[in-house]
This record gives C-alpha cells, sequence and structure tokens, in this order.
C-alpha cells in the first residue's frame, strides 16, 4: 500500500517509522514556536510529517506528551541546591537564587513545565525535601533554628517561583498595558510628590524585574541575618 502524501508535498512517514524521543523533540521545536498551551497534537503530526495517529500510538492525550516533556526537562536542566557553607550563606542563597530565576526566565518552556502547569509529583517530594536538607544545615549552622532555616529557603523558593510565572504572564501580553505614557498622566507631582520625585519608581509597579527581585530577596536575607545575630 502507497504512504499517502503529506499537505506539503513530501511522502508521509509510516506508522512506526518514527521514536517516542523523536516525538517529544519535536513537540518542543514545535513550543517553542506557538507556546506549550497552543502546542496540538495534529501541529505536531505535520511539523514531523506523519500521520496523526503516529502520535496518539505512543501518547493518548496531549497531557501524556507534557509530562513526557516535563520529565525531559527534569533530566536535561540543574535543579539542584548549591552547596552552601555556613560562613558564607547569603552570598551562596542569593547566587541561587538568582540562578534558578535566571533558568527559567531564560526558558520560557521550562516555565511553563514546571511552574505554570506544575510537575505532577515529579520529582517525588521526599528527593526534593533531601536536596535543601544541606542549605538548612547551613543556615543552622549559621545560628538559625531549624525553622527559621527552611522558612528562610521555602520564602527564596517562593520568590523565585512567583517572580518567574508573572514575568512570564507579563511578557505573554501582546502589547504594555501600562506604557509611560499611562505613568505619565497617573504621577501627579502635587498628590504623590514622594513616588513621583524617583526616576522610574512608577514605571515598575507589580512588575517582575531584577530590581524588585532583588529588593525582596534582599529583605528575606536579612530577616535570616537578623535570626542569626539575635541567636549567636
Amino acid at each position: 500500500m502507497a504512504t499517502p502524501a503529506s499537505t506539503n508535498g513530501r511522502r508521509r512517514r509510516e506508522r512506526g517509522s518514527i521514536s517516542v524521543d523523536e516525538i517529544v523533540r519535536g513537540a518542543f521545536e514545535v513550543a517553542d514556536e506557538v507556546s506549550i498551551d497552543n502546542l496540538s497534537m495534529p501541529q505536531l503530526a505535520r511539523h514531523l510529517d506523519v500521520g496523526v495517529t503516529s502520535i496518539y500510538w505512543y501518547f493518548r492525550r496531549k497531557d501524556e506528551l507534557l509530562d513526557a516533556m516535563t520529565e525531559r526537562v527534569l533530566l536535561d536542566y540543574d535543579f539542584s541546591v548549591l552547596s552552601i557553607e555556613a560562613g558564607n550563606w547569603r552570598e551562596s542563597l542569593r547566587a541561587h537564587a538568582h540562578r534558578m530565576r535566571k533558568m527559567f526566565t531564560n526558558n520560557p518552556i521550562v516555565c511553563d513545565l514546571i511552574l505554570i502547569r506544575g510537575t505532577r509529583g515529579m520529582p517525588a517530594a521526599r528527593p526534593a525535601l533531601e536536596k535543601i536538607e544541606q542549605p538548612v544545615a547551613a543556615l543552622v549552622a549559621a545560628g538559625l533554628t531549624a525553622k527559621q532555616a527552611l522558612d528562610t529557603y521555602t520564602a527564596i523558593s517562593v520568590l523565585v517561583r512567583s517572580s518567574a510565572v508573572l514575568q512570564r504572564l507579563q511578557s505573554r501580553t501582546a502589547d504594555d498595558q501600562f506604557p509611560r505614557e499611562y505613568w505619565e498622566q497617573v504621577l501627579d507631582a502635587e498628590a504623590m510628590p514622594l513616588i513621583a520625585s524617583i526616576p522610574g519608581r512608577g514605571y515598575r509597579i507589580g512588575m517582575a524585574d531584577d530590581i524588585n527581585f532583588d529588593h525582596i530577596l534582599d529583605s528575606i536575607l536579612d530577616r535570616a541575618a537578623s535570626f542569626a545575630t539575635v541567636q549567636g
């Protein structure tokens, strides 16, 4: 039986001639162009030049394909916690926070799969907790209680994830919702002289940028340092 021709004039690949790895790699290529939300099985089939049934042979639903993509991300990207020393805990935590945020903000698909969609239990809770035992131990050695150390690390983790997600959602907006012209009309020097006197501050309200990220991160680290000082 002749293999049916594809819509672009080439002969479509036969069922079974494509592997799971090719499908997953192709899914990343399509998602890079149209996003995770807009990725569809028919679109992926056209990209791979196969019939859509060849995709469904391996992945019955889009969620199963996204699970496979998530597993690939967890294998390919380094989500480990940097080793933190008690005597250098603040700088180490700061570097770790910036590294993780950069990984998510520089890779929209990673952000969509891991943070927005969620890992659906991957990695498991125990391995995830095992990864943060070392930084918690370092903070305890620096003078914090176990609860204070865990709360500090958890707060930094929430900051990293929420900042990356908010920046990702803001990047999806086709047009700037709050252009400079908007703020020029809103910032009344007579009604709000202090805010209006600070260059650029009004333009960044609610923005998940580096300055806001560092301000919150420093606040968390300052609080942790106060725990260490009091108990020391």
